[in-house]
């Protein structure tokens, strides 16, 4: 059994949803070496999120955005959470709906996707930052 972890910080990105597959890779050369195994990829922030989606129409995306704006509107009344703006809690809720880590299956060296699937990182805030990931690989 092989084990390795990877840290990766990302740039600040505009809020959306935005294909990081590549990066992730980038990251974890040794991937090459497992046969079969599993990845997890974590986002250490509590107002941003991943997800594994389409990634070749990039329209997707924006209707992902257009989506997570009207099922989670900011300015809400309601909110007693707004330390850092109209976009603060909702943020965290989209984040908490869509997850903090995904999963991703190894076969022969790459990621076992399907047909069109990626990873996201789904920014929810105006101006979230560097967004920091913890990679961990494991498998033969």
């Amino acid at each position: 059994m092989k084990i390795f972890q990877e840290s990766l910080v990302l740039q600040q990105r505009r809020r959306g949803f935005h294909l990081i597959t590549a990066e992730v890779l980038q990251v974890i050369p040794q991937l090459r070496d497992i046969r079969v195994g599993m990845c997890q990829v974590f986002i250490q922030h509590t107002s941003a999120s991943l997800t594994i989606n389409e990634n070749a129409d990039p329209t997707v995306r924006k209707d992902f955005e257009m989506y997570f704006s009207k099922a989670v509107p900011e300015n809400d009344p309601d909110y007693e959470h707004d330390d850092e703006g109209p976009d603060d809690m909702p943020a965290h809720l989209k984040a908490a709906m869509l997850g903090s880590s995904v999963m991703i299956p190894v076969r022969n060296g790459n990621f076992a996707f399907g047909t069109w699937q990626g990873i996201y990182l789904c920014e929810h805030r105006n101006y979230g930052g560097n967004r920091r990931l913890v990679i961990t690989v494991w498998g033969e």
